[in-house]
């Protein structure tokens, strides 16, 4: 059967003008994976820490020391 939409007869529908309704919208949706890079930076720092650590020294210092007995008072 012929149906004319702009006007005239419709032997489908009989003698009525069919009423056409706005479309309905049937969304299918769908995903497909990007990838998007994410750049996280690692910054390394290498700390030297000063510590300090005592070092003993020992400085050998001869010293000559004169002992005097006294002067004798007897013969020997």
């Amino acid at each position: 059967m012929y149906i004319d939409i702009l006007g005239g007869e419709f032997p489908m529908f009989g003698h009525t003008r069919p009423i056409i309704c706005p479309p309905k919208h049937v969304v299918r949706d769908r995903f497909i994976p990007r990838v998007v890079p994410y750049i996280h930076p690692i910054v390394r720092i290498n700390r030297f820490n000063i510590v300090n650590v005592p070092r003993h020294i020992y400085r050998p210092i001869t010293r000559n020391v004169i002992v005097d007995p006294g002067y004798p008072s007897k013969c020997c």
